[in-house]
């Protein structure tokens, strides 16, 4: 998933996040342009995943 599909489905997939993953928190989600690979980076310490996985949880959402 590009960066521009994601900020444009961002507000969809936070609610998806954290129905799923219980322990993300709206700071966790906070998604600011620019930032997609911090914000991947969060949901990697928080979720124990790599940057794969988070990629592919997020697509399959």
């Amino acid at each position: 998933m590009n960066t521009t599909t994601l900020k444009g489905r961002w507000n969809e997939l936070k609610g998806k996040l954290k129905q799923q993953y219980a322990e993300l928190t709206d700071d966790d989600l906070m998604y600011e342009e620019g930032k997609d690979d911090e914000l991947y980076g969060r949901l990697q310490t928080k979720l124990g995943k790599t940057k794969d996985e988070v990629t592919k949880i997020i697509a399959d959402l």
